[in-house]
């Protein structure tokens, strides 16, 4: 048993732990986390206050779960996942979901190797900057009408391809098919559409990026699978991490601040926290949230559906082919910040549960019909960005998934401030070092890049290895960084 401060923390397993509910008044449900010792030992211990306030909100169902990468966030932990019974009172909240809602990752593929790129890599670098608007504020190039945004934020990423960004094909390699059917622009406010009309195409600022990566054979741990999702060794990929941009956090702040006011007085809702703020799932607050986070995940489809038609056109540039002979193709779109409707056995009951994901990525066994058909008889795929200056993975949904409500962790997780990273790196020499390193690097902010520093971060490898010994999703490949872009 671990003595962390003013609590104690129960090992249950080689990496599985445990906060019982008599930890903190008003919880009713424990406290699950997975982790090496290490990891745990280095929790922030406010980790663990936001997660037993989580837990005391109504609804929720067999326990909260912490991953490896968890670190403190606005209301609940970025790294937390929740499932609330929808038929028992359970509630919807913002706050468990994230500002930047559908933030996920996309993992293409290409033909090419080192050799093909090696020469070129500063080239292509500087080209994707150029191509793909970055940073605080950017904008699209990509000019809408209001009503041109609201058909978008109904059709995800087939609004995209319908409007000539990308192929059919590529609907069938982003979860949910890239669209969130239960979706309704309706449901938007004139400042979500004014925030999120000019930012469709862009990769935005903080963690958000655009990487050049490169495989090995040493770095392929499943070869079958590898081989049966179209990656080989000294291949080149392309890794894109970014959301729903301003429009996702006005949804979020319009949703919260409204569910503040009324979860008191129209639901007799108490939680610990206003950054819980919460209403019951089917009650016609918690539908309209629901369907506005759904224009909120179609938008995040659609603005890397963009990125992708970009990227496509950068390379078939650059390197004298179209993007089919170069074999430019989606590996697999995965989100964190996001709330789905889905079933699952909880105590020999299946039940309707709406599984909360702050941080946090589905890793789908094999065979759930969330799953896209591509991908159905293998289990999902589950993509972990790593630090700028480390590696990312590929994984893969495992049976072991049952016990975390198919969810797994979602990066390598912070371990220092954005602040703190300001101070102890410095951009300029940062951006130096990487490229001296190999990591050819173009930003926006240079203090922007050293928030990111490798060394504000987890050890990413032991944040994936966690999950893959405990089973919860294995590892397939990991990919290091050749170029990278930050807003």
């Amino acid at each position: 048993m671990l003595i962390l401060l003013f609590m104690e923390v129960r090992r249950v397993g080689d990496l599985e732990w445990t906060v019982d509910k008599t930890f903190k008044e008003g919880m009713k449900v424990p406290i699950r986390l997975f982790g090496t010792e290490n990891i745990i030992k280095n929790l922030d211990p406010q980790v663990y206050e936001q997660a037993a306030n989580v837990a005391s909100l109504p609804g929720i169902e067999k326990e909260v779960i912490l991953m490896p990468d968890a670190h403190s966030g606005y209301g609940a932990p970025i790294g937390t996942v929740a499932a609330f019974d929808v038929n028992n009172g359970g509630v919807i909240s913002p706050g468990m979901i994230g500002f930047d809602i559908n933030c996920s990752v996309r993992l293409i593929r290409t033909n090419l190797t080192l050799k093909d790129v090696k020469s070129k890599l500063k080239t292509v670098v500087e080209e994707l900057f150029k191509a793909v608007p970055s940073g605080v504020g950017s904008e699209s190039k990509v000019k809408l009408k209001e009503s041109d945004f609201k058909e978008l934020a109904d059709g995800g990423a087939r609004w995209a391809v319908e409007h000539g960004f990308g192929k059919k094909k590529d609907l069938e390699r982003i979860e949910l098919n890239g669209n969130a059917g239960w979706a309704d622009s309706g449901k938007l406010s004139k400042a979500v559409i004014k925030r999120g009309l000019n930012q469709i195409g862009t990769l935005g600022s903080g963690n958000h990026y655009l990487e050049i990566e490169h495989l090995i054979s040493t770095n392929i741990f499943d070869e079958e699978l590898a081989k049966e999702w179209d990656l080989f060794d000294d291949q080149i990929l392309i890794l894109v991490h970014t959301g729903s941009r301003g429009a996702g956090h006005q949804i979020a702040s319009d949703y919260m601040n409204s569910f503040a006011k009324i979860m008191k007085s129209k639901y007799g809702i108490e939680v610990p926290d206003r950054e819980l703020a919460a209403v019951p799932f089917l009650s016609n607050d918690g539908q309209d949230y629901y369907k506005a986070m759904g224009c909120g995940v179609n938008i995040s489809f659609a603005n890397k559906q963009i990125i992708l038609q970009r990227v496509r056109e950068v390379f078939s540039k650059i390197f004298k082919s179209d993007s089919d002979s170069l074999g430019i193709d989606i590996v697999y779109d995965v989100a964190h910040n996001r709330a789905t409707l889905e079933r699952h056995e909880v105590d020999g009951e299946d039940l309707e549960l709406l599984v909360h994901r702050k941080g946090a990525t589905a890793s789908y066994y094999p065979g759930r019909k969330e799953i896209p058909a591509l991908y159905r008889k293998e289990g999902s795929p589950v993509l972990i960005g790593g630090s700028m200056q480390t590696a990312s993975y590929l994984l893969v949904g495992s049976e072991n998934s049952r016990q975390t409500f198919c969810s797994t962790v979602h990066g390598a997780g912070r371990m220092m401030s954005r602040h703190k990273a300001k101070e102890k790196y410095d951009g300029k020499k940062l951006k130096d070092e990487m490229i001296k390193s190999g990591i050819y690097v173009d930003t926006d902010s240079l203090s922007g890049l050293a928030e990111e520093a490798g060394g504000a971060y987890k050890d990413v490898n032991e944040v994936v290895d966690s999950v893959d010994k405990a089973g919860i999703s294995k590892k397939v490949a990991k990919f290091l960084p050749l170029g990278v872009i930050k807003g």
